[in-house]
């Protein structure tokens, strides 16, 4: 039975098989890997990812095609989580077996999918919280979205995503996915993207996470704004010279880790 893409699900069916093989050599899954995939559709990765896992959880929010998925598969090989992921608990899927995040040598997530762009943003920082239980992810979204991702200061499409993801993960735009290899194609160019939650001796969390978030999503709501301007009432709580920034700085000019240095500095002034 032929399915229908729905626009209100922003499905988009990738179709190309060299592309899927290509994306398969990226993840690279390895039978026993406990892997996750969003938005799994008309199981173009799904069918290669079994072959080598031999089980596979997937999350997918259509229920035509979640019905599909159980058919096709059975509970044995595939376990269907029918759900939106921007509601599922990631930690929920990690196999009670002693792979929580006081047990570092336990095994780990790995996420795969192809986002629904409509959502690929918050979604991505849904998944933000459960990072010290992930291995690694691979993603497909919007070129345009992964450029912003690993952007780096003086960039252009350096801001909010690229300092918040940064501040969690390395990660590393794989390659391009043109639009004819979807069906229907979308409209814009799509890539690969491989993200790896820094290692413990290299994350630096936030004082306050939240003001870290509050931080970096006021200063690029005014991007063009000297850091001083967009900071407003924040700005007189902060020993510029001490953090080694110059208030007339612009937010795209400044490091991760000079936006985790004024999060904590402003933490330590009580701002909450």
């Amino acid at each position: 039975m032929t399915h229908q893409a729905r626009k209100r699900f922003g499905q988009h069916f990738l179709s190309d098989e060299s592309v899927v093989d290509a994306i398969v050599r990226a993840i690279d899954p390895l039978a026993g890997d406990r892997m996750v995939e969003i938005g799994p559709g008309l199981s173009a990765l799904t069918a290669p990812l079994l072959d080598r896992l031999g089980h596979l959880t997937a999350v997918e929010l259509d229920r035509d095609l979640a019905r599909r998925l159980r058919a096709q598969w059975g509970d044995d090989r595939l376990t269907v989580v029918e759900a939106d992921a921007l509601t599922v608990d990631f930690s929920s899927l990690i196999p009670a077996d002693g792979t929580g995040s006081d047990a570092p040598a336990g095994p780990r997530l790995r996420i795969v999918g192809n986002l629904p762009y409509n959502i690929s943003t918050p979604l991505l920082f849904h998944l933000m919280q459960w990072a010290d239980q992930v291995q690694d992810q691979h993603f497909m979204l919007q070129r345009e979205v992964i450029d912003r991702m690993v952007a780096q200061p003086g960039d252009s499409q350096y801001g909010r995503l690229s300092v918040m993801l940064q501040a969690r993960y390395r990660m590393v735009n794989l390659f391009d996915v043109p639009p004819d290899a979807f069906d229907p194609p979308p409209k814009v160019m799509s890539a690969i993207v491989r993200m790896r939650p820094l290692a413990p001796d290299a994350w630096r969390q936030a004082k306050d996470p939240a003001v870290f978030e509050r931080l970096v999503a006021r200063v690029f709501e005014h991007r063009r704004k000297m850091i001083r301007g967009s900071l407003g009432d924040w700005t007189h709580r902060l020993d510029w010279d001490a953090l080694g920034i110059a208030p007339t700085a612009r937010p795209q000019e400044l490091s991760v880790t000079q936006f985790l240095d004024m999060s904590d500095a402003l933490t330590a002034a009580g701002v909450a």
